[in-house]
């Protein structure tokens, strides 16, 4: 299900996040295609510490799953196509995900109103900490926390 990225993923992965309900639900405003590029080049797959997988459902990119150093912490962040939101994908990606990237504590940031996303966390292992975080840009977030190794399973 999880694979390494492959260039040839980047314009799928372009497209989805390009889907307007789902930046509605992540959060923020869409990339345009050369800012995109550029980032996933640079800071993605340009990044050796970065861990970066494609997820892979029936031969088909539904989208990506990630973690990165940040200011101390070790973050996970995924997205998942809208046309494949609901059928467990984003669940059984970050359980997989959880059990190959060993760095105790994770933590995710999730949009206060992405019920599902929090949901996808929760059911990994990841628990809630604090109130809403509110962003610069006004959006608030929850941050999640996983702390077992293992947990995600």
């Amino acid at each position: 299900m999880l694979r390494d990225v492959q260039e040839s993923d980047l314009p799928i992965f372009f497209e989805q996040q390009c889907e307007p309900e789902a930046h509605r639900m992540a959060g923020f405003q869409p990339r345009e295609r050369d800012a995109f590029m550029l980032h996933w080049q640079t800071k993605v797959l340009g990044e050796p510490t970065a861990r970066k997988r494609t997820i892979v459902v029936d031969a088909c990119v539904t989208g990506y799953i990630g973690s990165w150093s940040d200011d101390g912490r070790r973050l996970v962040g995924y997205w998942i196509g809208r046309e494949y939101w609901g059928r467990g994908i984003a669940t059984a990606a970050l359980s997989e995900f959880a059990r190959e990237e060993s760095t105790r504590p994770l933590y995710a940031y999730v949009a206060a109103h992405n019920l599902g996303s929090m949901r996808v966390l929760q059911k990994c292992g990841f628990r809630q900490l604090g109130d809403v975080h509110l962003q610069p840009d006004a959006v608030g977030e929850h941050c999640f926390r996983l702390d077992a190794p293992g947990a995600g399973s």
